[in-house]
C-alpha cells in the first residue's frame, strides 16, 4: 500500500507541474448537482451540459420538472442520450424528495456523515456511487472521490487499480490512496489527463506528462494503439 501511495503522490506532482493546481469551480446546489450527474451518465461532457441547459431553459424550477409531462422532460434532455430513462428517473427522484421533505432541495445532506449521505443518495434508482460522490465532493465539500470513465480508464492504465476491479470498488481503492484534502485536485487532474492525453482510443503516449511513470505505455506502443502526432 505504501508503494501505491508514493506512486500516487508522484503522479499528482507530475500532473500539477504540467497542468497546474486546479482551482475549485463554482458549485451547484446538491439537488442540481445530482440531476447534472444523472444527465452525465453514458454521454459526453458536451452533451451532458447541453441536456442540463435544455432542461433549465424548458422549466423554470425543479417543481415544474416534477409536475411536468415526462415526454416534455424527455425532449428537453434528448441530446444527452437515454432520454426516456433519465427523464423518468429525474421525475421520480424529485417526487420522492418532495414527499419526504415537503420541498425540493437536498440541503439536509450537509448535516449527514459522508457514508450516510452516500447511502441516502444511492437509494434513488439510477444513482450509483459515482453520481453520489460527485454530489458530495462538488456541492457538499465532503470527502469522496468520484471515478468516472476517464478516471477508471487512466487508473487502470497506471496500474493503480486491477484490470478486473469494478467501478464501485475503484472508488474505495482510490480514496484509500489519496489524502482527503487531495480528492478534488487529483480527481480534476486525472480527468484532464484522460481527456487530453490518455484517451480511450489513440492515447497520446509520447506527449503524456506521465510517460515515464506509465507501466502501460509499452503495451500501447507495441500494439500500435498510440495516435501518431
Amino acid at each position: 500500500m505504501a508503494l501505491f501511495v508514493a506512486k500516487v503522490e508522484k503522479i499528482a506532482e507530475e500532473l500539477e507541474k504540467h497542468f497546474g493546481v486546479p482551482e475549485r469551480l463554482a458549485t451547484k446546489d446538491p439537488l442540481s448537482e445530482l440531476i447534472f450527474a444523472i444527465l452525465s451518465q453514458n454521454t459526453t461532457d458536451k452533451n451532458r451540459d447541453r441536456a442540463f441547459a435544455g432542461l433549465r431553459a424548458r422549466f423554470k424550477s425543479w417543481e415544474e420538472v416534477m409536475s411536468g409531462d415526462v415526454k416534455e422532460i424527455e425532449e428537453a434532455i434528448r441530446v444527452g442520450g437515454l432520454a426516456p430513462q433519465k427523464s423518468s428517473r429525474i421525475k421520480e427522484i424529485l417526487r420522492i424528495i418532495y414527499e419526504e421533505r415537503g420541498k425540493l432541495d437536498l440541503e439536509h445532506l450537509v448535516n449527514m456523515e459522508r457514508d450516510e449521505a452516500i447511502v441516502y443518495l444511492t437509494s434513488f434508482k439510477g444513482v450509483g456511487v459515482k453520481s453520489a460522490s460527485i454530489v458530495l465532493l462538488f456541492s457538499l465539500g465532503k470527502p469522496a472521490f468520484p471515478v468516472d470513465t476517464h478516471i477508471f480508464r487512466v487508473t487502470k492504465r497506471l496500474k493503480l487499480i486491477d484490470e478486473k476491479t469494478s467501478v464501485d470498488v475503484a472508488h474505495k481503492i482510490m480514496e484509500g490512496l489519496i489524502a482527503e484534502e487531495s480528492y478534488y485536485p487529483f480527481h480534476m487532474l486525472l480527468i484532464r489527463l484522460g481527456r487530453e492525453y490518455c484517451k480511450a482510443r489513440g492515447p497520446l503516449c509520447s506527449r503524456c506528462p506521465l510517460f515515464s511513470l506509465c507501466p502501460s505505455k509499452e503495451e500501447f506502443i507495441e500494439n500500435k494503439k498510440v495516435k501518431r502526432i
